[in-house]
């Protein structure tokens, strides 16, 4: 069974950081591409970071470019998403994901694996 659970979320002022990770369990990660996706309320869930299976190609959302760092530890099954310069814009639950194909997606269909999110929160 496979399982992804975030942590690190939290309430935070705006142009603080956050780091949020993802741990995953019953599955290898190294084979698969990442991603993190986040849901404000009342908006439909929208794409944040992409990582593939290496480590050697990320995307990201316009509107966290350059001050979100998406990145993969292989050999612990985990994924993380640094977030410097956060902005009251930028709270929502953040989800991590799981692609079951190995090219960049940001459609939320091509991740077959999701964890039950982690709540981010910026104060202005």
């Amino acid at each position: 069974q496979v399982q992804l659970v975030e942590s690190g979320g939290g309430l935070v002022q705006a142009g603080a950081s956050l780091r949020l990770s993802c741990a995953v369990s019953g599955r290898t990660i190294g084979s698969y591409s990442m991603g993190w996706f986040r849901q404000a309320p009342g908006k439909e869930r929208e794409f944040v970071a992409f990582i593939n299976w290496s480590g050697g190609s990320t995307y990201y959302a316009d509107s966290v470019k350059g001050r979100f760092t998406i990145s993969r530890d292989n050999a612990k099954n985990m994924v993380y998403l640094q977030m410097n310069s956060l902005k009251p814009e930028d709270t929502a639950v953040y989800y991590c994901a799981n692609s079951f194909g190995r090219t960049y997606s940001a459609r939320p269909r091509d991740y077959d694996y999701w964890g039950q999110g982690t709540q981010v929160t910026v104060s202005s």
